[in-house]
């Protein structure tokens, strides 16, 4: 790793978001750079590599057609941005990777050597396509290439300056998508169930605790007896992140409209309440 993709990455990991990444195929370096910086723990939540056929099944829950394609590396970023939100500290940002590729093996490949690369946030999606020049370089290359391509979806999503350029020739273009969410997409994705939760951090008093203190309601309205259970709770079970929680979708009732949750937010937007 050289001076500036290790700058890149202690600048990562003194960015607040925390990473769940799936990478199969490829990029095994990008994970090395991570963690030989001091301060991985503060970026790296978990790291898993579904390389088999059925562990990428399995990670999925579907046969992706074709497994190296941008659309697996989005649905491998989906899959580890939900991670992410699970293992994360509350209100810290939650980012998502996924990374599926095709490059040079042991025996030659008929086909184009390839990767795609995806970071999903709460608010954005970045992929990335690059098809490389067959021939040109080694595996060990290849993967130097398409690790760097990891930091720079990591880079982009924490907000830091890529202060490298990727190895690529001028014919290696890559071809780069990236869609906005506004809120009510948000929510809208949250009542599909593509994500499993949308946190509103409204107290700026962010602790470090990893255990959550958890009140679950429908908030309608949002009442004293509320704050006050909450309160209580907390002061029971000690060191822990207070959060409401509103369900979005119920077994037993119809699913909230966008317009009702942010109705029913806005109430603790108003008393400055998690």
């Amino acid at each position: 790793m050289d001076a500036s993709a290790r700058a890149m990455v202690e600048a990562i990991h003194a960015n607040p978001t925390q990473a769940v990444l799936y990478l199969s195929g490829g990029a095994s370096q990008a994970f090395g750079w991570l963690m030989s910086v001091p301060g991985a723990s503060n970026t790296v939540l978990e790291a898993i590599v579904p390389y088999s056929r059925m562990s990428m099944i399995q990670l999925l829950g579907k046969v992706p057609s074709p497994f190296t394609s941008r659309q697996t590396a989005e649905d491998m970023a989906l899959m580890a941005y939900n991670r992410a939100l699970k293992l994360s500290h509350p209100g810290f940002p939650a980012l998502g990777v996924g990374f599926t590729g095709s490059l040079a093996s042991a025996r030659p490949k008929l086909g184009d050597h390839r990767f795609h690369v995806s970071a999903r946030t709460s608010d954005q999606l970045w992929s990335s396509t690059v098809t490389l020049s067959k021939g040109l370089r080694t595996r060990e290359q290849e993967d130097k290439v398409s690790s760097q391509f990891v930091l720079k979806a990591i880079a982009y999503a924490c907000k830091v300056p890529a202060t490298f350029v990727p190895e690529l020739t001028d014919s290696e273009i890559p071809d780069e998508f990236e869609m906005q969410f506004d809120e009510d997409q948000q929510l809208e994705q949250l009542i599909n169930g593509h994500i499993c939760f949308k946190v509103y951090p409204f107290s700026s008093d962010m602790p470090k605790a990893e255990r959550k203190i958890i009140l679950s309601g429908s908030f309608n309205p949002l009442h004293e007896g509320h704050l006050k259970l909450l309160e209580v709770a907390s002061s029971i079970l000690g060191e822990g992140y207070p959060c409401f929680e509103l369900s979005a979708v119920n077994a037993d009732k119809p699913p909230l409209t966008v317009s009702q949750i942010k109705q029913r937010i806005e109430q603790f937007d108003k008393v400055g309440e998690v």
